[in-house]
């Protein structure tokens, strides 16, 4: 029936003399025939048909657009004017769509602020990995063992793992004294334990630093018994000087004293000189001016990370460079008999320490890091040990300069410097870093480490919970020493030597769940049955769930993670500062205290601040959710609070404060977009 139609139809358009069009017809061929057919007639056909139609109306009766039309019909359609301006209305759009976005995006790019790196976005958790998990029952921790501590780790919130040394030593100074730089000593495990390592970390989204002591090596590395022997490049390894030795009395060449107290000079019999050591005897340094020593540590740096390793603590960093007169350094006191002089503090260590090219050094280190920061998101972190005391401007040079980067940043002792607790203690320590930290870089905050007496032992157990609550809400990346999340403290017995290396406390099972063995190579703290991660994980008010609720409060609120801080007060018993972001109603404010009870009228003191505020977090977990009066806020001895707020005048756009806030990455909110931008 179709095909008869579809002929009828045909007939009748042939008989009026018009085109006939068979775009119905199923029969390409017929279709083809017939299309080309009418086309050819186009030009034959007189201006007016029979039927007194117009050549034009015909072509607009009989032909219309129809699928699998051929490329001759398509291009007399795309001619016609409706279709031709619908194109080019459409061209345009999508032309003027695409400058729009490129634009838009070219804004949001130039606006946006740096984001933070992972070395900022979240704490580092130090560990000291013979203390930390042991896994072949010997009493000692190794790498396995932290690989198996994994998930603890990701679950605290922690984005960085800082493994302290674990190279192959004769561990006389707790792994400090290398034998060989590139190899893992067989205590901790294998080179194969510790690749696996590494992918587990990275395999969990985390991240893994490493220490690196360039300084000094042991006296039993390849190059120190190389170079005692004068064998080829290596003589010049280390520092030798001539001195003399009459009946093992050893004259040195000056005054020089160690940190491990008596000279700095040892008398070598096989040389027959004297070697620097500004640590141990057993530590020799290595001689930085010579060019070979300093392409050594730089095939160092690349072995490890060519293993995976995302950064270093490079340690003992301003021992590098001694001055080469070799004068005396200057005595402390002018009228000591210089015979008598023994001990590190009875010198000022000019000619030690910090000398002229030691930090065209460590940027040389940089420049070999950055090498492998090229692929995104493989950003290499490079830290700087710096205890230059209270002299603050020397640590600050380890950031670099505005044109030449060095340190990511040096890390930040005062607090473990800090032997009596007190609000005003506390203010002084952070203002100090703040006021005199570089614009644009990036703080940090520890109170421990494996060569300090434990926080808590320090200053008291009460304060564990405010201190964590201080070091993760300051702006900058805090470090958490392995246990402080828990509050463990040295162990007191008169057989350890390091009471704050004591082994990590998992359970309140034998040996704090530290091993399987029968022995731990220090004593656990005997407070373990109640102080360990599985009792506390069972406590909702513990130290530990303080610290990860805290943790999840630095990642998820903009304010805490980026935005200003300014002081508000601060006295011996309290310290309180507030946390806020431009375009941000949404304001934080910590009142921590530090010493005993107190109540402290803030609103007198910032009359703009809303008359009631609600706790967020406390170190006293009845607080939460309760509303507080600025102008009667109470605390009890060793107590925090976090407070939040909603204001449209933030404090550090007042004039009274200008000199009280501080930020390190400025960034603005826009509630409009719902993005962070830099210019506001």
């Amino acid at each position: 029936m179709v095909d008869q139609e579809s002929k009828r139809i045909s007939l009748e358009m042939n008989e009026k003399e018009g085109v006939d069009n068979n775009g119905f017809l199923q029969s390409e061929e017929v279709e083809m025939e017939e299309m080309e057919a009418g086309a050819n007639s186009f030009e034959a056909l007189p201006k007016q048909c029979a039927v007194g139609v117009s050549l034009e109306t015909m072509q607009e009766l009989t032909l219309r657009p129809y699928a699998g039309m051929p490329k001759e019909v398509l291009l007399q359609f795309s001619t016609q004017a409706r279709y031709r301006v619908t194109r080019e209305i459409l061209f345009w759009l999508i032309i003027a769509a695409s400058l729009v976005l490129v634009a838009a995006t070219i804004a949001i790019i130039v606006m946006s602020p740096k984001c933070l790196g992972w070395w900022q976005a979240g704490p580092i958790y130090q560990i000291y990995p013979r203390s930390f998990k042991d896994t072949d029952k010997d009493g000692n921790g190794d790498l396995k063992g932290i690989q198996e501590k994994l998930q603890y780790v990701q679950d605290l919130n922690i984005k960085t793992i800082w493994i302290t040394s674990f190279y192959k030593s004769a561990f006389q100074d707790f792994g400090y004294g290398i034998e060989d730089f590139e190899d893992i000593d067989p205590l901790y495990g294998t080179m194969k334990d510790f690749e696996n390592l590494v992918a587990a970390i990275h395999d969990k989204g985390l991240k893994v630093i490493m220490d690196l002591i360039p300084n000094h090596t042991s006296d039993k590395h390849k190059w120190f018994q190389l170079s005692r022997n004068r064998t080829e490049k290596y003589t010049d390894y280390y520092i030798w000087h001539d001195c003399m030795s009459v009946d093992g009395q050893v004259t040195p060449p000056n005054n020089w004293v160690s940190i491990a107290g008596n000279s700095s000079w040892q008398y070598d019999d096989v040389r027959k000189q004297c070697y620097l050591h500004q640590f141990g005897k057993e530590q020799p340094d290595l001689n930085f001016r010579n060019p070979d020593v300093q392409d050594e540590i730089h095939n160092v740096i690349q072995f490890w990370l060519s293993k995976g390793i995302d950064g270093f603590s490079i340690r003992t960093v301003k021992f590098l460079l001694e001055a080469t007169h070799l004068r005396d350094e200057p005595q402390v006191n002018k009228s000591q008999n210089p015979d008598s002089i023994k001990t590190y503090s009875e010198l000022y260590h000019d000619y030690t320490t910090t000398q002229v090219g030691m930090h065209d050094i460590i940027r040389s280190f940089r420049h070999t890091m950055d090498k492998f920061s090229s692929e995104p998101g493989r950003y290499r972190f490079m830290g700087t040990e710096a205890n230059d005391g209270e002299n603050i401007e020397k640590t600050m040079m380890y950031y670099g300069t505005p044109f030449i980067q060095e340190a990511d940043f040096p890390f930040n002792l005062h607090f473990m410097n800090m032997q009596q607790i007190s609000g005003d203690a506390v203010f002084e320590i952070v203002a100090l870093w703040m006021k005199n930290m570089p614009t644009g870089k990036w703080p940090n905050w520890a109170v421990g480490d494996l060569n300090t007496a434990r926080i808590s032992s320090r200053v008291g157990r009460e304060y564990i919970n405010v201190i964590n609550m201080l070091l993760l809400t300051l702006p900058g990346t805090p470090m958490t020493y392995y246990g402080e999340e828990i509050g463990m403290e040295d162990i007191t017995s008169e057989a350890a030597s390091f009471p704050e290396k004591s082994p990590m406390q998992w359970d309140d099972y034998n040996y704090a769940g530290f091993t399987e063995g029968n022995s731990t190579w220090l004593p656990v703290n005997p407070d373990y049955p109640n102080i360990n991660v599985l009792v506390q994980q069972s406590q909702p008010n513990s130290t530990l769930n303080l610290y990860r609720e805290l943790n999840s409060l630095r990642n998820n609120e903009l304010p805490i993670q980026r935005g200003w801080m300014c002081y508000i007060w601060n006295d011996s018993d309290v310290f309180a500062y507030v946390r806020e972001i431009d375009g941000l109603d949404q304001v934080f404010m910590m009142v921590l205290n530090f010493g005993q009870e107190a109540t402290t009228d803030l609103q007198a003191l910032v009359p703009e601040l809303p008359s009631d505020v609600v706790v967020k977090l406390s170190t006293n977990p009845n607080n939460k959710g309760k509303g507080v009066k600025t102008n009667s806020i109470k605390t009890e001895k060793g107590e925090g609070l976090i407070l939040e707020y909603r204001t449209n005048q933030p404090i550090h756009n007042m004039k009274t404060f200008k000199e009280k806030c501080f930020i390190a990455e400025k960034a603005c909110y826009s509630s409009a977009f719902n993005l962070l931008y830099m210019y506001c």
